[in-house]
């Protein structure tokens, strides 16, 4: 392949490639990552009932789960040392990275 071959045509094809994923776009992909982290959520907690997640995606394509449990519970989902958060947000890093997207969780 020849060097103009490989690079896009105009400048509006070459934004196109670029631009974040939108709410759309990432339907199937956020569901699952939300289904992840309510999986782990419940499994951990003693009310699992109280436990809700919402999904935000904002103008640059960034997923924000915030996950809510009962007060009694968030000790619980934040673990000693918040080593439970890092680990639910570092397997949602993995599935991001496979989707393509960014993804945050706020325990709220």
């Amino acid at each position: 392949m020849s060097k103009a071959e490989e690079e896009p045509q105009n400048k509006d094809e070459a934004e196109e490639e670029e631009e974040p994923r939108t709410k759309r776009e990432l339907g199937a992909q956020g569901e699952s990552m939300k289904q992840l982290i309510e999986y782990i959520a419940k499994s951990i907690v003693d009310a699992p009932d109280d436990v809700k997640i919402e999904e935000e995606t904002d103008e640059e394509g960034l997923l924000t789960l915030k996950l809510q449990v009962a007060d009694e519970d968030k000790g619980r989902v934040i673990g000693k040392q918040g080593r439970i958060a890092e680990a639910m947000r570092a397997l949602l890093r993995v599935k991001a990275a496979k989707a393509s997207a960014r993804v945050r969780l706020e325990i709220v």
